[in-house]
């Protein structure tokens, strides 16, 4: 069983420019959790609750500034594999506010993995 969160908006401090620091900027988690049939039997006890997934990316996001989305996917990744032990986390970290060199992308992104 795959449990996912699309689109979990998250305001943060990170990136390599000092505008991006100190102004802040708007950040999308996709996370995709393989669950096996935690949470099959209908009892949230047994499950991984995506409500706590959700704000544990948060706390990571708020409690440590991040140069590059790529740091940041891997450690949320980390993060959603030691504190919840799904069976496989996927995680995507989409910067959607981007020009490089003048240029306009619909966002760029960074994903990790851990098994």
């Amino acid at each position: 069983m795959i449990l996912e969160l699309r689109g979990l908006e998250i305001f943060g401090y990170h990136g390599v420019e000092e505008d991006e620091q100190r102004l802040g900027q708007l950040f999308l988690f996709d996370v995709e959790l393989e669950v096996g049939e935690r949470g099959a039997d209908d009892r949230l006890a047994g499950a991984i609750d995506y409500t706590q997934v959700a704000a544990a990316i948060k706390e990571l996001s708020d409690g440590r500034r991040f140069d590059l989305i790529e740091a940041l996917a891997s450690a949320t990744a980390e993060m959603i594999h030691e504190r919840f032990a799904p069976e496989r986390v996927r995680v995507r970290v989409r910067k959607p506010e981007v020009k490089p060199a003048g240029l306009t992308v619909e966002f760029s992104a960074a994903t990790a993995e851990r098994p």
